[in-house]
């Protein structure tokens, strides 16, 4: 950690930043957000103990899966013919999946992880087999036009 030395010349100011940066922990804010703690503006905080970190990143993540399965819902519910939409809701999930596995996972419970994975995994079967049908029906429409001419 750093220590603040009150008696030498450089009072509240951070002794050794090495230490601060090798930490291990949960990154609150953002670039565009700034924090003021006794006047003092603070761009980034990073939350050390896991307790409190695991309550900051269950309501962050909870955010972006709400909005995320908003998103699938309106990504599964339209009709393209492409199937271009199926492909993006299936990238979205797996995108999700990977940003709370690299990041988050060991902020989180394992039942959060569940109960989101078994909604995602509903959705993701839905798109592939949406996806699949389109495929059928594209070779199905080849086969027929091929044995016409």
């Amino acid at each position: 950690m750093y220590s603040v030395d009150s008696k030498k010349k450089n009072k509240n100011k951070l002794v050794d930043k090495t230490e601060l940066i090798e930490l291990d922990g949960f990154m609150m804010g953002s670039k565009n957000k700034t924090f003021k703690i006794d006047g003092n503006e603070v761009r980034d905080i990073k939350v050390v103990d896991t307790k409190l970190a695991s309550a900051l990143v269950s309501k962050q993540v909870s955010k972006k899966y709400e909005k995320l399965i908003d998103y699938l819902t309106e990504l599964l519910v339209d009709d393209d013919d492409s199937g271009d939409s199926y492909r993006e809701a299936l990238n979205q999930i797996e995108k999700f999946r990977q940003e709370i596995k690299n990041k988050y996972r060991k902020y989180l419970k394992q039942k959060e992880l569940e109960a989101m994975s078994k909604k995602l995994v509903v959705l993701q079967k839905e798109a592939t087999k949406k996806l699949y049908e389109i495929r059928d029906n594209y070779y199905k429409y080849q086969n027929e036009n091929r044995r016409s001419k």
